[in-house]
């Protein structure tokens, strides 16, 4: 380089374009700072970016299918509570009615097919809180709503809830909910004086349908549970994927943040080295 020619300063052009550079850098590593991410946009990286943000999408749809499932685990845990009430109304039911079956031992003779335990007006009043007792049955199935939609039904009511991110069979999960619904269900043949053993059977009989119905809820909720362990890695493992491709190393960054600002205080101070060089030329006219 030629101190004496002044109609370029090579170097102060060289010093000025290294501090843009620099000033560039500075920009990156205080965006990356700011933010978090190494990458921030596509032309940071354009594969990062690309892997990124698809399995950001992905990632996505596992958070929207947990909360499906979350809601699909509350919409059946209505209905197993309900399940059980009935179960427990049933028992009630048939444990008023047995005090009337007639015993092999009578204690009151002239009141035919009674077991003497109970007299005619007693026994009137536990058929009628038996009857009570059959229509609270069918309230507690009419009651069982989820979102103003109802979720069970004596023929059976299918909700098909979501609970993966794509389309195939396996991301949709189907539970078909089955209750007591109408009092012609219960058929109750007893009468004030006497009791039928064939309501006693009926009654078993719905006790071991119920309790049925109330495994079946069970295991679908207990699959759910399955299905959200699942989402719950696959959400992990896509923000770990994510996080690889396009977090930023926050110790790397300072390290670099710093490089670059001790480098653009000395460009600084070589441009101004190179921009004050060219006057050492009015020494030669003194």
């Amino acid at each position: 380089m030629d101190l004496f020619k002044i109609g370029s300063n090579i170097a102060s052009m060289q010093a000025l374009n290294s501090l843009y550079k620099l000033n560039s850098k500075l920009s990156v590593h205080q965006e990356r700072l700011s933010t978090g991410k190494r990458v921030n946009s596509a032309q940071d990286d354009t594969a990062a970016f690309s892997v990124a943000k698809n399995v950001e999408t992905t990632k996505q749809g596992h958070e929207r299918a947990l909360q499906n499932i979350k809601n699909a685990q509350s919409i059946l845990n209505v209905i197993e509570a309900g399940q059980h009430k009935q179960l427990e109304l049933l028992q009630e039911m048939k444990n008023k009615l047995s005090p009337l079956i007639p015993s092999t031992e009578t204690f009151d003779v002239g009141t035919p097919g009674v077991s003497g335990l109970t007299n005619p007006d007693q026994n009137q009043s536990i058929l009628d809180s038996i009857s009570l007792l059959r229509q609270e049955i069918v309230d507690i199935a009419n009651q069982m709503t989820f979102n103003g939609k109802s979720i069970a039904s004596g023929s059976g009511a299918t909700s098909t809830f979501r609970v993966g991110s794509g389309t195939a069979s396996s991301d949709t999960f189907a539970v078909t909910s089955t209750v007591i619904s109408s009092t012609s269900s219960i058929s109750i043949a007893s009468v004030s004086v006497a009791a039928s053993m064939t309501d006693i059977t009926t009654l078993q009989t719905l006790i071991d349908a119920t309790l049925n119905r109330i495994t079946n809820t069970g295991s679908a909720i207990e699959r759910l549970k399955h299905k959200e362990d699942m989402i719950r890695s696959q959400i992990e493992t896509n923000e770990a994927v994510r996080s690889n491709y396009e977090d930023a190393d926050f110790a790397k960054e300072q390290m670099e943040l710093m490089k670059v600002q001790i480098l653009q205080q000395t460009a600084t101070a070589a441009l101004a080295q190179a921009n004050s060089a060219p006057q050492s030329v009015l020494s030669l006219f003194r």
